[in-house]
């Protein structure tokens, strides 16, 4: 297989990764032909899920202008896939020239990616790591550099917690990273889920199923499960709710229905 220029040297090509698979839904082009192919299936086993995608994408750009709306500028984003066009940096400049955003991600492809399209940005960088260390990510010396910890962050966990199943503790090491961070600061969440929508319970463990198959987790999560992750932190209103109905910018009436299969909310630490 040939390896792309932009494909750092000692990774497989022929396993797929989620970042990159979440890149193919996006339209982007920054994927393997493994990749295409596990999305695709992915997509047999839960059609409509490129639109799950793209409400995701949307409500992560909500809650970061919410954020700096909030007088919050600094955002650490863990899990940050591959930075396609709409992406936090562009977002949270947009809305504010003092942003600040730190990338994290375990995947080298969107590692050495973001480093790439933020060659000459100075307001956002990359850091290697995996949210299962995360006293790595908020004790390492580009966090500190990068970022001023006395002063409220917000930590986006976007569409990246459901890739965790309780054994590998997700809501302990949520809970480390409230720690290091101070008051004041944001957690915004989503998460995939299947509860609120009439038949997608069964295409949500075949959508898990391909997941596994691929050599990664992919969990559903309750509505009150969800909430579990902000344990320490003040939801603001409307608190968890499916994807399109945290405070949408536009009337959500006409919404597919299909991008009601996740859970969205953020909060604050107290």
């Amino acid at each position: 297989m040939e390896r792309p220029a932009w494909a750092p040297h000692g990774i497989d090509l022929s396993v797929p990764s989620v970042s990159r698979m979440y890149d193919f839904y996006l339209g982007g082009s920054h994927n393997f032909e493994a990749d295409r192919a596990a999305a695709r299936e992915a997509i047999e086993a839960f059609p409509g899920l490129p639109k799950i995608m793209q409400a995701n994408r949307a409500f992560m750009r909500r809650a970061v202008r919410f954020a700096i709306s909030r007088g919050v500028t600094q955002f650490l984003d863990i899990g940050s896939g591959i930075p396609t066009f709409g992406n936090v940096h562009e977002t949270a400049l947009a809305a504010s020239a003092d942003a600040r955003v730190l990338y994290v991600d375990n995947d080298p492809v969107a590692v050495a990616h973001s480093r790439a399209v933020l060659a000459d940005e100075e307001r956002a960088e990359v850091l290697a790591a995996d949210f299962r260390d995360p006293l790595g990510i908020v004790g390492g010396e580009t966090t500190r550099r990068f970022l001023d910890l006395d002063r409220p962050v917000a930590l986006l966990l976007v569409a990246v917690l459901h890739f965790f199943d309780d054994e590998a503790k997700p809501r302990e090491h949520v809970a480390t990273l409230r720690d290091a961070l101070p008051p004041g600061s944001l957690l915004v969440v989503s998460h995939a889920a299947t509860e609120s929508l009439p038949g997608t319970r069964e295409r949500g463990k075949r959508l898990s199923e391909v997941y596994r198959r691929g050599g990664a987790t992919l969990v559903m999560r309750t509505r009150d499960e969800v909430a579990a992750f902000f344990e320490g932190f003040e939801l603001f209103e409307p608190g968890v709710v499916p994807l399109p109905d945290w405070r949408p910018e536009v009337p959500v009436a006409e919404e597919d229905p299909v991008a009601y299969a996740g859970y969205a909310g953020v909060g604050r630490r107290a």
